[in-house]
């Protein structure tokens, strides 16, 4: 299975999202930013990074970059678009799901592992997971704290479009777990239709026990098993 694995100025998770997707089993291939026709695709992983130095907000200036027009059309296909980090932040910028992503509570860059439950196993990236699972999983980031009103959060819960949340490796939900000071603790969200998930962790960094943790493996195998 084919998969882009688009490239922007300042990505630098690239090379580590094709290793993963080569371990579950796809056919990764680097896609700059100035293309706009992914047909020959049948998914895309925008990868993490400092695209344009996050310069405005990060990923704002990717946001308007033509490969958005591509992924828009793959999103709306039905294709599986995964976002992770600053591709979690360019996918908020675009519109591919609801809310936005700030500054970190503590304004600061925060890089270490974390755990996140799963709570919906019905997107192509979550479903080798059961609802409820804890995966061990990395983050790397400044502006990872996600925000939306009350009314639009409600609406996502809803939808079902909150997918991960961080929690203890118990899987309780607590306000230590949260290292960001997300909204709700939340992780990773989806579009309604489920097939475009965001998510700041990096589950690339995941993808061999030798890394720590083999637990952000089945996001790719799941993602490939979408045809």
């Amino acid at each position: 299975m084919d998969i882009a694995v688009v490239k922007f100025l300042g990505t630098n998770c690239d090379k580590d999202v094709c290793h993963a997707i080569e371990l579950a089993g796809g056919k990764p291939e680097l896609v700059w930013f100035s293309e706009t026709d992914l047909s020959k695709f049948k998914g895309a992983v925008i990868p993490g990074g400092f695209s344009y130095g996050d310069y405005l907000r990060a990923g704002a200036i990717s946001s308007k970059t033509p490969v958005i027009q591509g992924l828009k059309k793959m999103v709306d296909d039905g294709k599986p678009v995964l976002g992770i980090c600053n591709g979690a932040q360019i996918g908020l910028e675009a519109g591919f799901s609801y809310g936005t992503l700030t500054n970190n509570i503590n304004a600061r860059f925060i890089c270490k592992w974390v755990y996140i439950r799963v709570e919906n196993n019905n997107t192509p990236f979550t479903k080798c997971y059961k609802k409820g699972d804890v995966l061990k999983i990395p983050i790397a980031h400044a502006e990872g704290r996600f925000y939306t009103d009350d009314d639009t959060l409600q609406e996502m819960y809803k939808k079902n479009m909150i997918v991960f949340k961080y929690c203890d490796e118990n899987g309780e939900i607590t306000e230590d777990a949260n290292p960001n000071g997300s909204v709700d603790n939340i992780a990773g969200v989806c579009n309604e239709n489920g097939n475009c998930v965001l998510l700041m962790p990096h589950p690339e960094r995941a993808s061999e026990k030798v890394l720590g943790s083999d637990d952000g493996l089945n996001m790719f195998k799941g993602m490939l098993m979408n045809e």
